[in-house]
């Protein structure tokens, strides 16, 4: 099983969100790295308001979180949150924390099989209408600790103390997943279908149950997550390579593609990251 990505794929201006917050990965424990991709936690303590911007992965997350910009007092709380299919943001204000655990794309649906993934996608709720051992003290477990191992300690505890169901379809869901963000010649529904012997039909009902969003979603997706990493940190880029190198027909579709899920168009996005 591939380790948890270092880098900040996903994540639009990674240099201003990491000049604002402390932001870390751990793996989890060993059980429970087969279904979950990494933890992820963010702490900040900010003068003024910052909006963070994410192109998400095809992924459902479980997070605690705790944010005293909520309400006065407010208690930590859980959330689940199934595949954003646009931009995600989230507004960060005052102090705050959040211990997130990220599921492998087709690696949720185990711990809820009463339910496809796609029933999750888009939408944001409390974690113990999922998970009922989510409510009570299990966030305050979770964000209270100072410590990170601590924290990792507590999130282990609690995703060990639940009994995902074996699932052969689910492992073939997260192993196409991994096929498509690893493999830049995957760039058609009908090839991948091909290659695996399946039908696209099949393909698309087993992401609609496994991952939550269709294979083609998810294949876009990860070309935009590597257009939106080297726009940041390339200053050589040539975008008509690049998008030939992604499977686009022509840099206008790469453009179109990157300005419709990002917001802004891909050399303007990189000029402003380029600026110090």
């Amino acid at each position: 099983m591939a380790a948890p990505r270092r880098d900040t794929r996903g994540i639009v201006d990674p240099a201003g969100l990491l000049a604002r917050v402390r932001f870390r990965r751990h793996r989890p424990a060993e059980p429970l790295r087969h279904h979950v991709e990494t933890y992820w936690f963010i702490d900040w303590d900010l003068p003024e308001p910052y909006a963070s911007h994410v192109v998400p992965h095809p992924s459902v997350n479980l997070t605690f979180q705790w944010d005293e910009d909520d309400a006065a007092g407010a208690p930590p709380y859980g959330e689940l949150t199934g595949v954003a299919l646009g931009l995600y943001t989230r507004k960060l204000a005052g102090r705050g924390r959040v211990c997130g655990a990220k599921f492998r794309p087709g690696g949720f649906r185990p711990y809820a099989p009463e339910a496809p993934v796609s029933h999750w996608t888009g939408r944001a709720l409390p974690a113990r209408d999922v998970f009922p051992a989510a409510g009570g003290d299990t966030p305050r477990s979770v964000v209270t600790p100072a410590d990170d191992l601590a924290r990792v300690a507590a999130l282990d505890a609690f995703l060990l103390s639940l009994a995902p169901v074996p699932d052969p379809r689910a492992d073939l869901a997260m192993d196409l997943v991994q096929h498509i963000r690893t493999d830049r010649t995957v760039r058609r529904v009908t090839d991948l279908a091909r290659a695996e012997g399946l039908s696209v039909r099949s393909l698309q009902r087993l992401f609609a149950g496994y991952v939550g969003v269709s294979p083609k979603w998810a294949i876009l997706r990860y070309r935009i997550h590597e257009a939106l990493e080297l726009a940041g940190t390339r200053d050589d880029l040539d975008w008509a390579t690049l998008a030939a190198d992604l499977g686009y027909a022509d840099q206008a579709h790469l453009a179109r593609d990157f300005t419709t899920t990002v917001g802004v168009p891909p050399t303007a996005y990189a000029q402003a990251a380029r600026q110090p």
